[in-house]
């Protein structure tokens, strides 16, 4: 197993290299500027789009509505990313890591409105009447690269197995109830399982409406724990940020079971982390995007970026602050043991910092799996057309089952390569269809009327 381990190391090391850092924060950046700043200066009203209703989109095509088609999403982006990989950043590339994990989002946010435009916009009905969309769709019908759409489909299913949607998710839950609680991980383990195969069978309509229940409640209930913690710890904030800052550009030192990092673990932390739990640039959250019911790919667009602000820029934001403040950072802990230990010496009553962080990964785990099943199905569909749906999510909950029984270090390190095989063909797109993504956005905001408040086009 340690032999695995170090060869998966070493592709780990050669996938997350300069050339896809570049390539990811690069597509980014350049979307950024040609979008000019969009991510910044449309917020307020993709946050408006978010929490409004536009009459014109009851009559579009589309299974769920875009609130719920976002919910979906941040169903599988908010997860263990933003309890264990924050942590797993911070421990091993410092506390600058969290800066890289917010410049990765800034940018993030302009690709992934990019990415929900042009689901949209190449969406397609399956067989059964439900909408199928995502980069295998705007890859071949944008594009015109079939072969390169059916790689990112299979990369797709890889991930949903074998990375993010599975085993990550389940083996930080199972650890972290024994942990906490003493509960045995087959306990957990069948629990999960079974609540994951009453909901995932149902299809996209139980996902969301699942999702929409679930995600308000615990990132709501998750910030309000680390906002106390940091109120309670006011007076180390100014530190923690200054460290932050300072890591990021400078090698952090060694201290107490910190071992010390320099700034290209800072980075490579940072960025890998970051794209774990937002997903910007992986082409996942597109896939629920063009489930939405809506006549504009911009406005979902818009919609679908508010995820990455969500995600990373507030909740992964208060995971990092809660650890780098009350100094439990540098300790001998790693994952969710890590976090628990912070919250628990943040908050007067340890056993409430313990629950929070527990009840926290649980809900956020368990709707991250169920969102990557989504995922994966719609892989799956395209690949192998809707007779194959039903053979994928019975191996995807039997992934689920054994996934709890797995090392920690393994399945981070095949999450983060598998990630990265999927964000590749992606990413291609976006850069190849760029032309499209800023035309679109340009008509779009030339109807729209700032003074009438209209938000149909």
């Amino acid at each position: 197993m340690d032999q695995l381990t170090k060869i998966l190391n070493q592709i780990d090391s050669l996938v997350w290299g300069a050339p896809l850092l570049i390539l990811l924060i690069g597509t980014g950046i350049y979307l950024t500027i040609r979008l000019q700043l969009l991510q910044l200066f449309k917020l307020p009203l993709a946050l408006k789009f978010l929490f409004s209703k536009d009459e014109n989109d009851d009559s579009g095509e589309g299974d769920v509505t875009s609130f719920a088609a976002l919910c979906t999403a941040l169903a599988a982006t908010i997860g263990t990313g933003n309890i264990v990989g924050v942590a797993t950043a911070i421990k091993t590339g410092g506390p600058g890591a969290l800066f890289w994990m917010w410049m990765a989002a800034f940018f993030g946010m302009a690709t992934k409105y990019a990415e929900g435009l042009l689901a949209v916009k190449y969406r397609v009905i399956d067989k059964n009447g439900q909408m199928s969309g995502g980069p295998m769709y705007y890859i071949e019908r944008g594009l015109g690269i079939k072969w390169l759409a059916k790689l990112f489909a299979f990369f797709g299913i890889c991930v949903a197995c074998l990375g993010i949607g599975t085993f990550a998710q389940i083996n930080s839950i199972t650890q972290a109830t024994q942990t906490a609680y003493n509960v045995p991980i087959a306990v957990t383990s069948t629990i999960i399982t079974i609540l994951v195969a009453l909901v995932t069978l149902k299809g996209i309509k139980s996902i969301s409406k699942v999702a929409e229940l679930i995600v308000p409640f615990m990132a709501v209930f998750y910030i309000l724990g680390s906002v106390i913690i940091l109120v309670l710890n006011a007076s180390a904030l100014p530190h923690a940020i200054a460290l932050v800052i300072k890591s990021a550009f400078t090698p952090a030192a060694a201290a107490g079971g910190f071992l010390g990092a320099t700034v290209k673990q800072a980075i490579q932390n940072g960025v890998a982390r970051g794209v774990f739990s937002n997903e910007s640039g992986l082409g996942s959250a597109p896939i629920a995007a063009a489930a939405a019911k809506t006549k504009s790919c911009v406005r979902q667009g818009l919609i679908s970026m508010t995820g990455t602000f969500i995600d990373t820029i507030i909740v992964c934001t208060m995971t990092g602050l809660v650890l780098i403040s009350t100094g439990s950072w540098n300790l001998n802990y790693e994952g969710a043991a890590l976090t628990n230990y912070a919250f628990s010496t943040g908050l007067p009553v340890a056993s409430l910092g313990k629950f929070i962080v527990t009840v926290g990964l649980i809900f956020f785990a368990f709707t991250t799996i169920i969102g990557w099943n989504y995922y994966g199905e719609r892989c799956t569909e395209y690949l192998f057309g809707v007779k194959g749906i039903k053979v994928y999510k019975y191996i995807f909950i039997a992934l689920v089952a054994i996934g709890a029984y797995l090392k920690l270090d393994l399945v981070w390190i095949l999450a983060d390569i598998v990630n990265a095989l999927m964000a590749i063909p992606n990413l291609i797109a976006l850069i190849g269809l760029r032309a499209v993504i800023i035309s679109e956005t340009k008509n779009y905001f030339k109807k729209y009327n700032y003074n009438k408040g209209s938000i149909g086009a």
